[in-house]
């Protein structure tokens, strides 16, 4: 499918997978809009930023209709917006864990509401959410990470199943370890070139929009390959 003049809508855009997925779906011709908390000060006349916090219902609901004013619609959503703290369960705060939850969930929920009315009405939309392995299997101090990203894939599911006969597609999009800001606040794990890239992700997303409109990938699960680098014989 071309994706020149798309309208595409993408969250957490201010850096890694969010701010490549701008870059790739400009370089496609799409009109997009990003939203977070921080402007990556891209200079393209087919990007504009909303200072969006994705927790809150009402500034997503005004980044929302403020990009359907300029473009009187939405045809691909990609929640990428995402937060995470490594600890063991107990010492979670409560802060923590709701940020988390408001982020990751009710961040998801509230952009897909704003959405998919819009798609529905044009017959035709792509909603990718992006969730993690961490929402695959439970790994350790990472509990209240990976519940938030069941819950991603669980909303997933409903939703691909539920708008399908919209002939709207929803994928589910599952990276392994990630070289990203997410790993700069946790002292036993650092970023590094054995972990997948962010454009790399990116590229992925961007085939799946081009797919054929009958054409529906449900999840796209991907790891590095050698997340540990290679083994020393």
């Amino acid at each position: 499918m071309d994706l020149i003049n798309k309208r595409v809508v993408i969250t957490g855009v201010s850096r890694g997978i969010g701010l490549a997925l701008v870059h790739q779906f400009l370089n496609k011709g799409c009109r997009v809009g990003g939203m977070g908390l921080r402007n990556p000060n891209i200079d393209n006349p087919n990007f504009k930023f909303y200072q969006t916090n994705i927790r809150k219902i009402d500034n997503v609901q005004q980044s929302f209709r403020s990009y359907y004013e300029q473009h009187k619609g939405v045809d691909i959503l990609i929640n990428n917006a995402g937060l995470g703290s490594f600890g063991n369960i107990e010492d979670y705060t409560v802060d923590q864990i709701a940020k988390m939850f408001e982020t990751n969930v009710y961040g998801t929920l509230y952009t897909c509401k704003m959405a998919v009315p819009l798609m529905k009405k044009a017959q035709y939309g792509h909603i990718f959410n992006i969730s993690s392995t961490a929402g695959l299997e439970g790994y350790p101090q990472v509990s209240v990470y990976c519940g938030t990203k069941l819950a991603v894939k669980a909303i997933s599911e409903s939703m691909y199943k539920e708008l399908r006969n919209f002939k709207i597609k929803v994928t589910c999009v599952y990276p392994g370890s990630t070289k990203t800001d997410f790993f700069n606040k946790i002292e036993s794990i650092s970023s590094h070139d054995y972990m997948l890239m962010p454009e790399d992700v990116a590229t992925m997303i961007v085939q799946a929009a081009e797919t054929p409109d009958n054409f529906h990938q449900v999840n796209l699960e991907v790891r590095p390959l050698q997340p540990r680098g290679p083994i020393k014989l």
